[in-house]
């Protein structure tokens, strides 16, 4: 069995507000970044690998927790391993919601119903999901919606983002006139402007 620990401890992140990456084993490919997180694919395997930033280990034992209260919900990956600094969970391969706008690959009124559905799973487990946005919910290779950083999925405070990102869903980008390709430029700046409650939907 591969030693997960010593491939997330063989990640070094700088101790500052830059978080930069300084080294990392050779069977790690880089995949992405957060707010709170790299995260690296596990050479020849399905699984990725989250390790968290210095000042972040917190949130590493909260997403477990939380990774483990939906194990039996298809919709959220399986979690394989955690520990103080890292969780292993399944690689997906697929295209986030962002991607999908970016790339001009249709979401479906199915994606949207079956987002609604697995957020709804996992309220019946008591939980609240929240910052749900554009890169945090994948449609995968076969057409399945997986959804992914569920660390604030027990905030006590109501999150209106995944009410919003429907709306919009419905009220523009159902339509047919509506672009089904959007540049990436454009997305970040609605975003920026949601962030700051100027854009009500």
């Amino acid at each position: 069995m591969q030693n997960y620990n010593e491939l997330a401890q063989s990640v070094k992140i700088s101790d500052d507000k830059k978080h930069l990456l300084l080294d990392a084993d050779p069977t790690l490919s880089l995949i992405g970044k957060g707010r709170s997180a790299y995260v690296f694919r596990i050479h020849s395997t399905n699984k990725a690998l989250k390790v968290f930033f210095p000042d972040h280990t917190h949130t590493a034992k909260v997403e477990a927790e939380i990774y483990k209260t939906v194990q039996s919900i298809e919709y959220y990956p399986t979690l394989y391993d955690a520990g103080v600094n890292y969780l292993v969970i399944d690689h997906i391969e697929g295209n986030t919601l962002f991607e999908c706008l970016t790339l001009g690959i249709p979401i479906t009124e199915e994606n949207i119903a079956e987002i609604d559905h697995a957020l709804q799973l996992a309220r019946k487990e008591g939980l609240n999901p929240s910052d749900i946005h554009l890169r945090n919910i994948f449609i995968t290779s076969e057409k399945k919606v997986k959804i992914i950083d569920v660390a604030r999925f027990k905030q006590v405070k109501s999150c209106n983002q995944w009410h919003d990102l429907k709306s919009a869903f419905h009220l523009f980008y159902s339509k047919s006139f509506f672009p089904k390709k959007i540049p990436s430029f454009i997305l970040n700046s609605i975003a920026a402007i949601y962030k700051k409650r100027f854009l009500p939907i």
